[in-house]
């Protein structure tokens, strides 16, 4: 999937796993993409899975909680 595909599938799963407003979601991703969290993914496609997706979810959430 392309970068922005995947921001999007972070996001929705985010969301969805985690009963957030799509609002509340955007801004957690927003935040990881400002202190550079998917760089890596924009630089290297292999990171850009389904799989991987959900491991980054649930990073960026508990990164959030905090």
């Amino acid at each position: 999937m392309t970068y922005e595909e995947y921001l999007d599938e972070v996001t929705t799963l985010i969301a969805e796993k985690y009963n957030l407003s799509d609002a509340a979601a955007i801004k957690l991703v927003v935040d990881a993409q400002d202190a550079e969290f998917f760089v890596q993914h924009d630089e290297k496609k292999e990171l850009r899975t389904l799989d991987q997706a959900y491991k980054d979810a649930k990073t960026i959430y508990m990164a959030g909680k905090k």
